[in-house]
């Protein structure tokens, strides 16, 4: 996400970087750079508009103009500028009500709004620690009451079955009924979606909302439709009384534009955004660490709080421990060290969030093809335990026979052999400084 904006930014304040001093003259012209960019990452033009006059007067104020870095003083003004834009902090869901607090989803079709509701249903089951039921209210497209069910079984909550024959608004008022006969603490609802905004599409979530008076009522939009999510943002905010917005498929969204504009459109923050198909792929969103990427800053808090989730916290110290006595670091440490690097998204989705690595990672994304790691590890997986524990012992005949047993080729395992040769010599490197130890001792200490 943003990769296009960023860097577009980063070219634009690599130049500013090297001027002696700010002027009016330089400012504009930065200013003019930082606006195309923001254009041509479909942001909105009225709010591309604000945003520029708003650091125009900052920039050419005393802060800036009497800085002993002027360049990195006007980075630091669009910086908290985009924070202003896109809502100052994260605001979490309000679940503070007498159970079930129930939160009712809207959107178009095709914007994942099904799909979020697992996810959701999942953010809150494991990182919330709540009991949550999830039901559809959509009758109108076919299948999508068995697609929830399918979901609801995958992540581990509870289903309230609905038939294509049911009122909508009877399913919704079933639901919340069942829910507090069985102590649930959050109920969320699926709602049909149109391929377009209609009267009957509105009239039919509005009679749902008034049923169940949800405390949240989330626009669910796919962000790499850009104004036209801004657009249907609009539409639905003025139907409903939204709480907020989930931002899908940001994961494929090189421009980001919708992210930029529809807080300001809407009044209505974006509380998560979805980055990636699968279940767990569903992010808080925080304004002041989105505009730190976008600046080629990176997201480190994001980074950690991934790790400290998804990374294995006993094997972290094990190989600590490992480390500790000397052991080397062998084929069976690289395979579960990459099982761990995919468990964050691959090595591209953490080179994203790791600070001035942000233009050098979507260079990457076309080589780090994640398939590669999957053929890496197939390749490991076919040699015996000796041969993982010390890799010298495999010559030609042994090769043979690993790479007929991960479906590779003989180049593959030597390739494989060679990049590991460079690992492990790096892995000594920093062994002797520390360096690896202090960096899987943090991990382990997250929780």
């Amino acid at each position: 996400m943003f990769e296009n904006l960023t860097q577009r930014l980063e070219r634009t304040f690599r130049t500013l970087r090297g001027q002696g001093r700010l002027t009016e003259d330089n400012v504009k012209e930065t200013l003019r750079e930082v606006r195309m960019a923001l254009l041509e990452a479909d942001v909105v033009l009225p709010i591309v508009r604000d945003f520029i006059e708003q650091v125009k007067t900052r920039a050419i104020g005393q802060e800036v103009m009497q800085s002993l870095t002027p360049g990195q003083a006007m980075i630091q003004i669009v910086h908290e500028e985009l924070i202003t834009l896109m809502g100052e902090a994260n605001e979490d869901l309000n679940l503070i009500a007498r159970p079930p607090a129930v939160v009712l989803m809207a959107g178009l079709q095709g914007s994942g709004k099904t799909t979020t509701v697992a996810k959701l249903a999942r953010f809150l089951r494991e990182r919330r620690k709540k009991s949550v039921l999830v039901s559809s209210c959509d009758v109108h497209r076919p299948a999508a009451i068995d697609q929830l069910r399918t979901l609801a079984s995958e992540v581990g909550c509870l289903f309230f079955p609905s038939t294509r024959k049911e009122d909508p608004v009877e399913i919704a008022r079933n639901t919340l009924d069942y829910a507090k006969k069985q102590h649930v603490d959050v109920v969320i609802l699926d709602t049909a979606g149109r391929l377009h905004i209609d009267p009957q599409m509105m009239e039919e979530i509005q009679k749902i909302h008034a049923a169940v008076q949800p405390i949240e009522t989330l626009f669910v939009v796919d962000g790499m439709t850009g104004q036209d999510a801004v657009h249907s943002a609009r539409a639905f905010h003025e139907a409903l009384p939204l709480t907020g917005v989930i931002l899908t498929k940001t994961d494929g969204d090189a421009r980001g534009g919708a992210a930029l504009s529809i807080r300001k459109i809407t009044g209505k923050p974006i509380k998560f955004l979805g980055v990636g198909e699968k279940t767990d792929a569903l992010e808080p969103f925080h304004p002041d660490r989105i505009a730190s990427r976008i600046l080629g800053m990176g997201d480190v808090l994001s980074l950690i709080e991934e790790a400290s989730r998804k990374i294995d916290q006993t094997s972290a110290i094990q190989m600590v421990e490992k480390l500790k006595k000397g052991k080397g670091f062998d084929l069976e440490d690289l395979r579960d060290q990459m099982r761990q690097m995919r468990k964050m998204g691959g090595m591209a989705e953490i080179m994203d969030k790791m600070p001035g690595m942000s233009s050098l990672s979507s260079q990457m994304k076309g080589k780090m093809d994640e398939k590669d790691l999957v053929r890496t590890e197939a390749i490991i997986n076919s040699m015996t335990p000796k041969e993982r524990h010390f890799p010298d012992v495999i010559k030609g005949s042994r090769k043979r026979r690993i790479a007929a047993g991960s479906g590779t080729q003989v180049q593959d395992v030597n390739r494989l052999l060679k990049q590991f040769q460079s690992i492990q010599k790096m892995m000594k490197q920093m062994n002797k400084r520390g360096g690896i130890m202090n960096l899987l001792r943090s991990l382990g200490n997250q929780k």
